[in-house]
């Protein structure tokens, strides 16, 4: 097994030959002190993951041949997670624990009660999505959006893809998971909960499944976590 896995924005195949930026040389052979012939595994989110061996190692750049594809590209369901932002640790636990978990895309998204919104950083927390990909053996590294605003985002939504909303309103009632195949969205709300112009608007929608997830009401983190892990065994690739 190579000892360390990377991504890099590069194709992969047969004969290829991939430089090395000057961080990603820095990482390999002045961090974890690398030298020609290791191995190290690669990924892109599009050829999946290819054993490649280091030809050329310096502390400002390298270059890697591939040698092997040790995993095939392995997409996740059509699952999206839209959630709004919480503080700012928290917020990048819910992208790492949503590209483990197998979202296809995560959506940050500003509601009424939103009160971390303006320190939403896309490309910090895409950075998250993939260093998550690279840690958990995945090949696919989900897009995660810019921040999107709740009413805008609804006035334009497919129906066609489905939205399981996280109801804290619905606390002391069962659990009911709806089985439909297709695209879906898990819909998390903000620490202060939906507003109730916003809870009508989503239960107004024919696409839109209101749950509960059980007799306590979480933390937005934690929600995230437990909606995708129950949709997973329920509808996903776990079952």
């Amino acid at each position: 097994m190579a000892r360390i896995r990377m991504y890099v924005d590069h194709p992969l195949g047969p004969q290829e030959r991939v430089a090395l930026s000057r961080e990603q040389a820095h990482y390999l052979f002045g961090v974890m002190r690398l030298d020609v012939g290791a191995d190290v595994s690669l990924f892109n989110g599009r050829d999946g993951e290819w054993r490649a061996l280091v030809a050329a190692a310096s502390k400002k750049s390298g270059v890697l041949d591939c040698v092997v594809q040790t995993k095939p590209l392995q997409m996740p369901p059509d699952l999206w997670l839209v959630f709004a932002p919480i503080k700012k640790d928290r917020t990048s636990f819910i992208v790492e624990k949503a590209a483990e978990l197998g979202a296809a895309r995560i959506v940050p998204l500003q509601t009424e009660y939103t009160q971390s919104a303006n320190r939403v950083r896309q490309d910090r927390l895409q950075a998250h999505a993939l260093e998550a990909a690279e840690q958990c053996g995945g090949t696919y590294v989900p897009e995660v959006a810019e921040l999107q605003k709740f009413a805008k985002m609804l006035d334009t939504w497919n129906p066609t893809r489905r939205i399981l909303f996280c109801d804290e309103a619905m606390v002391d009632k069962p659990l009911i998971l709806p089985t439909n195949a297709g695209p879906w969205a898990i819909l998390i709300g903000p620490e202060g909960g939906f507003s109730d112009k916003e809870r009508d608007r989503l239960n107004s929608m024919l696409c839109a499944h209101a749950i509960s997830l059980g007799p306590r009401i979480l933390r937005a983190d934690t929600a995230a976590v437990a909606a995708m892990t129950l949709w997973q065994q329920a509808m996903g690739d776990w079952t």
